[in-house]
């Protein structure tokens, strides 16, 4: 237990009683423990005021023992039906089976990747179908783009997905199957504004309000300019409300996901151009979110993927490199109790060069972890774990 005070930049004094699960050898996470713990209570200090705690010796560590055990490891596709593959997504079958979707084409944003669509069953991934072209109603066939799965209610799945020229004129689409993904309804456009989730899963909360973690790519006179946002739905999917998160920040923020600490305090980790994987955090369900601030992960402008576990800890999928040349060669699984301090407990890829990138992670109803994600550009992996 640990008891502070602080003053805020209004002269406000706090008396905050922070209790930590465990204490720490390293100065850095436990200060970052509890500026995240500052944040919740609203106080605004920075990180640097809290450098006195340097001098305090701990010992233990913050993380508790985790292990990743490998169970499995395959590809997709034996035979890809196309020249390069990306952007992976899972989901969970209500009978045990799993599907995956990827884009798929000659080479992305060519006018012929379509969105392909593989099932998981008696032990192996079946060959790809074609489930979705560019094909317009104004004759032209557009590019297609990140697909992802979710299951907005037991009975629907629901495919989203990107079609356009590129991403900074893209708009969201999306279909609907009632029978596990074995047929789908027609191609829908999402209202004006709306690209549905931009690369990583939805969350539904447990008043049922659904969360879909999405961003802009534009190109202004400065440059590109990227902005993260949530899209809103309480009704099923049927109706959204854009959400801004820190529309005026320096950073470039795009395909964040969602950790979950309670139904109230969420968080959002975001791929940025700034080196660093980014974060903000909401207090009331999504509605409103704090400034958007640097994580001490880097990133090398690379998709990532997290999830909060049924026991309410943390997973991320990540490139543990900046931004340069072979940047997307290493692929790294990384652990958090709080969503602040992580560890990395497995490597999934570590090479001089190449592409192993665009993860995707879940936990299936058995707790076992899922992981898809690019490899090479020529097929998807996938890898299950235990959690020990």
């Amino acid at each position: 237990m640990i008891f502070l005070k602080v003053e805020d930049n209004h002269s406000n004094l706090f008396c905050l009683k922070i209790e930590l699960q465990k204490s720490s050898k390293s100065s850095t996470l436990l200060r970052d423990t509890i500026y995240y713990k500052l944040l919740q209570q609203s106080v605004l200090i920075m990180k640097s005021q809290l450098a006195f705690l340097f001098v305090v010796l701990f010992t233990g560590s913050v993380f508790a023992q985790v292990t990743l055990k490998k169970v499995t490891e395959s590809e997709l596709y034996q035979t890809p039906p196309f020249k390069q593959c990306h952007a992976s997504t899972l989901v969970q079958l209500s009978n045990g089976t799993f599907l995956a979707a990827a884009f798929g084409g000659t080479q992305e944003g060519n006018t012929d990747v379509s969105i392909w669509l593989s099932r998981y069953e008696k032990g192996k991934w079946q060959a790809p179908e074609k489930v979705a072209t560019g094909a317009s109603a104004d004759g032209n066939v557009y590019p297609n783009w990140n697909p992802v799965l979710y299951k907005i209610t037991p009975e629907t799945l629901t495919l989203f997905y990107k079609t356009g020229p590129s991403p900074r004129e893209w708009w969201g689409m999306y279909k609907v199957s009632t029978d596990e993904g074995k047929t789908w309804g027609p191609a829908q456009r999402l209202p004006d504004g709306i690209l549905g989730p931009i690369k990583n899963k939805p969350i539904t909360l447990v008043n049922g309000t659904l969360l879909a973690p999405s961003s802009t790519e534009t190109r202004t006179t400065d440059g590109l300019s990227w902005k993260a946002h949530i899209e809103k739905s309480v009704d099923g999917g049927k109706h959204w409300e854009k959400i801004p998160i820190d529309p005026n920040t320096p950073y470039d923020v795009i395909q964040p996901s969602i950790l979950v600490h309670t139904q109230d305090t969420l968080q959002i980790l975001c791929r940025s151009r700034n080196d660093a994987l980014m974060q903000a955090f909401s207090y009331d369900g999504g509605n409103t979110w704090s400034s958007i601030t640097k994580t001490r992960l880097p990133n090398p402008n690379s998709g990532t993927d997290a999830l909060t576990l049924s026991n309410g800890k943390h997973l991320l999928v990540y490139n543990p490199l900046i931004n340069g040349k072979n940047d997307r060669s290493k692929l790294h699984i990384a652990y958090s109790e709080d969503g602040i301090a992580w560890e990395d407990v497995y490597v999934l890829e570590s090479h001089k060069r190449g592409e192993y990138s665009y993860p995707a992670i879940i936990q299936d109803s058995e707790n076992k972890i899922h992981v898809t994600y690019t490899y090479e550009r020529k097929n998807i992996k996938h890898l299950t774990f235990n959690i020990l």
